[in-house]
């Protein structure tokens, strides 16, 4: 096979670049004007589908137009830039609003563990506490895998620090990144998040029910409230309740909408 000759791989390569920095410039045009919302998805309790453990709230970014920009076009472009300490801002003040409008409500919110130290973000929080005292016991904050291994010192003091300030925290993604085990006796998660790649299709792949079980002991050692993510089929849902899984997130039982069952729509009109 004959190669593609340097000049094609340059003009892809600044195709890329050029693709990125347009992506950049409009998630930071949208931050800066405040474009953003939240989506919620529905958690369930696996022994009661029917009822709701909590809703995550997934920051939406919206270009010019009011279309959503996909966060896979972004999240990693902007996570090391102060653009990805601002959208964790956003998503805080706007979880903790929400909260604060719903008194039955229990949420969680995506950070990153370099939001740990920004200012800014935790004067949002000492805000939305201090506001309403009921919020800081219905807030859970989710940090992936992957993100608490960057600082792992520095997240343990700062759960230590928000957890005896009655906030809980959930684990993101696990099995995804590269967490040392050892660091589990000083985490404290109170939730673990079962990454999809190990949920999806679950019921007919032994070596992912071996994966899975193998997670789930643990979260048992470690006293951790477990969530399944990416539960798309009533088998997967089923086979999870089998295992012991607490909780279950997915398509299967609702997508991500800015409509949540706590906002009033608005009346139909007749003919």
């Amino acid at each position: 096979m004959a190669r593609k000759p340097k000049g094609d791989k340059n003009a892809l390569a600044q195709a890329i670049a050029m693709r990125d920095r347009s992506t950049i410039e409009m998630v930071e045009a949208a931050v800066r004007h405040g474009d953003v919302m939240l989506a919620f998805q529905p958690v369930v309790q696996t022994q009661r589908q029917d009822r709701m453990a909590f809703y995550e709230g997934l920051i939406r970014v919206l270009d010019e137009t009011g279309r959503i920009i996909p966060a896979k076009d972004f999240i990693d472009l902007v996570e090391e830039r102060e653009t990805g300490r601002l959208i964790d801002c956003l998503a805080l003040e706007r979880g903790l609003r929400t909260l604060s409008k719903v008194p039955t409500l229990r949420l969680s919110i995506n950070m990153s563990a370099r939001s740990i130290g920004y200012r800014k973000w935790m004067r949002i929080l000492d805000r939305g506490l201090a506001a309403d005292p009921t919020v800081a016991e219905r807030l859970i904050l989710e940090i992936t895998e992957s993100s608490a291994m960057l600082v792992p010192e520095l997240v343990v003091d700062f759960m230590d620090d928000l957890q005896e300030r009655g906030i809980a925290f959930a684990l993101d993604d696990f099995g995804a990144g590269y967490t040392a085990i050892r660091y589990f006796k000083q985490f404290q998660f109170d939730i673990l998040k079962i990454d999809g790649q190990f949920i999806r299709n679950i019921h007919a792949d032994p070596d992912n029910q071996v994966l899975t079980r193998a997670l789930l002991s643990i979260a048992s050692q470690f006293d951790m409230f477990t969530v399944a993510e990416s539960v798309e089929q009533q088998q997967d849902a089923d086979f999870l309740t089998q295992l012991g899984v607490d909780c279950l997130q997915g398509y299967y039982f609702g997508a991500p909408t800015v409509k949540p069952p706590w906002v009033e729509q608005p009346a139909r009109k007749t003919a």
